[in-house]
């Protein structure tokens, strides 16, 4: 509105013919301009520029006014100008604009001062005038919109205070009412390890109400048990980890204890809020049902592969010898369909080697007997046993830790491994064969890294790749991805599910990482044990091996010895003649009876004759001679008589030689017989 005036009143002063005008109201053309660049952008501000740039846009209408003003006063009369209320009003709202008002306002006061006394103008009223019309009306415009400022300040906050509280109370109330909803029972922890939060479905899984477990830790609430109902230790404590670490957790072989003393199988998730120290989140369900019904599959699975694979494994035998010359003759076309069947009976094996293989993994059944192995050495063997398979379909499969031409001089890091080499072996080979099975052309490339304390084995293909929906599902039993590129290849969705559970009984996991159509690469990565560490294992691997040694050959030598002489009793025993004199007594352990039956003394006289046969009534009653005892021989002739002291000998000699021969059965008797003592004697 200013500057219309400014503009108006140049037209007024310079046109009319009818009106003697003052000269200190003549507007000049430098006003004129200035005046005219005020109104253009007060409409171009009011019009078109955004508000985001409204400050500065008034910034500089106020500067224009500013130079309007003193163009004003100094063309009209200085000090005297009746255009100096104008430049109170500048002054009055310099404080609006902060910096750039006040010290535009000071320069150009410090100017007209100095200018008038150039002109030699400065008296006591033009420094008056200079005072009152500039410091005054910014002191005063300061202090008005300084109050201003912080009223509609302390009006803002008020108004985002409410605003904020209206907003938190709106995201509390769904937020609550979405916890609510779940299904799944959810607790909140703080990190002292107190619930400052449950769900109605943890009250209905755990038995507590949600103000009596409000404020109380989480371990009276949550009474979690191993698979052997022993309590978890902090180490094993998937929420305690959480807290400690600030890492999602997840277990699903846990058991909860109830308030009522039930036990629920769970599966738990602990997720941690914000930064370390601010808590956690567990989310858990009841999996009782499920794995009730996982284990009877289970089950099932094991007891069918089981009965089926010894008929396949007859079949493939059979359709064996009928493949081989020497056994049988087919002409060619019946050998096409019986390599067919022999590779389709082959296939059928495997299968239920692989489900026995899983249902063993999943019971805990699976044996894991480690030993030290340069993992490097043992994925290139690996590799070289499947390079024809590759070759065979045109594809290049690449060993990088020993590049090719140079296995021999290559030195490539050792990576050393304490772990079962059967599991390892499956692991890298199931990968390596899926990456030639999936990659119509290009290359294979294997690679071994790894840290201080882990190994990673990396299986990197240009195959066909995985889609992004189907990644997260990758490892999970049976699960195969279904698209155009791999209906035609076979598979039964176990292998990468077996590979994931043998890496976790190793202590490792697996992983992978795909784009569509530009292949995949498989990651293993398995605990690492120093070279100190290494050897030290192997020097106990090697003396126990030695012991187990030992101990067979020390076995085997006791075993010939005890053949070598019961071979040379048996000689003896043949080669001397029938004497029909008491022989010695059988040993006690040919006595066997039903346990618990007492012999009576009927029955022990059979016993008796069984062990000490009777002698012959004709040598009984010879007469006794009265010559000098002699020694008896080892071979009596047949139908001599003996004296009564040649006869006690020979008892003897025989009693003796039978206890020898029975040593070695002596040594056990079976706890169920009872010999009677008429008969031990």
């Amino acid at each position: 509105m200013l500057s219309f005036a400014i503009i108006a009143l140049y037209f007024w002063t310079s046109y009319s013919v009818t009106t003697t005008v003052d000269r200190s109201f003549i507007v000049g053309i430098p006003a004129l301009i200035i005046a005219s660049l005020t109104a253009i952008t007060c409409l171009a501000a009011y019009l078109i520029i955004p508000k985001k740039r409204i400050f500065l846009i008034d910034t500089i209408i106020y500067l224009l006014i500013m130079a309007l003003t003193i163009d004003m006063i100094i063309t009209t009369g200085g000090a005297s100008s009746p255009f100096i209320a104008m430049w109170m009003l500048v002054g009055l709202f310099a404080a609006i604009f902060s910096l750039w008002g006040l010290l535009p306002v000071l320069l150009g006061a410090s100017t007209f001062a100095a200018v008038q006394f150039i002109n030699g103008n400065f008296k006591t009223e033009t420094i008056v005038i200079t005072v009152f019309s500039t410091l005054v009306p910014m002191a005063a415009g300061a202090l008005i919109w300084r109050s201003k400022s912080e009223k509609d300040e302390i009006n803002n906050d008020n108004k985002a205070f409410r605003n904020l509280a209206n907003e938190l109370s709106e995201v509390a109330n769904k937020s609550e009412a979405v916890i609510n909803a779940i299904g799944d029972g959810v607790v909140a922890i703080d990190n002292q390890g107190v619930i400052q939060l449950i769900n109605p479905a943890a009250q209905i899984i755990i038995g507590w109400g949600k103000q009596d477990a409000m404020t109380l830790n989480y371990k009276s609430v949550l009474k979690l048990v191993d698979q052997k109902d022993e309590a978890l230790d902090p180490a094993s404590d998937p929420i305690q980890q959480a807290l400690n670490v600030n890492q999602q957790i997840r277990t699903n072989n846990l058991t909860l204890m109830t308030k009522s003393g039930k036990k629920v199988m769970i599966s738990l998730v602990v997720s941690p809020v914000n930064e370390l120290g601010s808590g956690v989140i567990a989310v858990f369900h009841d999996v009782t049902k499920e794995k009730a019904e996982e284990r009877e599959q289970a089950e099932f699975i094991s007891t069918a592969s089981h009965e089926m694979r010894t008929p396949v494994a007859s079949i493939e035998g059979y359709l064996g010898l009928a493949l081989n010359p020497q056994t049988a003759s087919v002409d060619n076309r019946a050998r096409d369909f019986i390599l067919k069947a022999h590779g389709s009976a082959q296939h059928l094996g495997s299968l239920f080697q692989d489900l026995l293989d899983v249902s063993k993994a999943d019971d805990g059944r699976i044996a894991n007997n480690p030993k030290v192995v340069d993992i490097v050495k043992f994925v290139q063997e690996i590799t070289e046993g499947l390079e024809q398979k590759a070759i065979a379909k045109g594809l290049k499969l690449i060993f990088k830790p020993v590049p090719e031409g140079t296995r021999e001089k290559h030195i490539a890091p050792v990576y050393s491994v304490n772990l079962d080499n059967d599991h390892v072996r499956e692991i890298v080979d199931n990968l390596i064969e899926n990456a030639i099975k999936y990659t119509p052309t290009g290359e294979i490339v294997v690679d071994i890294n790894g840290d201080d304390d882990h190994v990673v084995i990396s299986i990197k293909d240009s195959g066909i790749g995985i889609p992004v929906e189907d990644m997260p599902h990758l490892f999970q039993k049976f699960y195969r991805v279904d698209d155009k590129n791999t209906r035609e290849i076979g598979g039964t969705g176990l292998g990468l599910y077996l590979c994931r559970r043998l890496a976790e009984i190793m202590g490792g996991r697996i992983w992978a990482e795909s784009i569509y159509t530009s292949g995949s690469t498989f990651y293993v990565e398995l605990p690492r044990i120093s070279s100190k560490d290494a050897a030290l294992l192997a020097e106990q691997e090697a003396f126990k091996a030695q012991q187990e040694a030992n101990q067979l050959a020390q076995m085997i030598a006791n075993q010939k010895q005890q053949e070598a002489f019961i071979q040379s009793q048996t000689a003896i025993q043949q080669s001397a003649p029938i004497v029909n004199y008491p022989a010695a007594p059988q040993p006690m352990q040919t006595v066997v009876r039903p346990q618990g039956i007492n012999l009576t003394p009927q029955q022990t006289n059979p016993v008796m004759q069984q062990m000490v046969p009777a002698v012959p009534r004709q040598v009984i009653n010879q007469p006794v001679q009265t010559q000098p005892a002699v020694r008896p021989a080892t071979t009596v002739p047949r139908g001599q008589s003996l004296t009564p002291e040649q006869i006690t000998a020979y008892v003897a000699r025989q009693r003796a030689l039978a206890m020898q021969q029975a040593a070695p059965q002596l040594a056990v008797r079976p706890q169920s017989v009872n010999v009677p003592a008429r008969v031990l004697r």
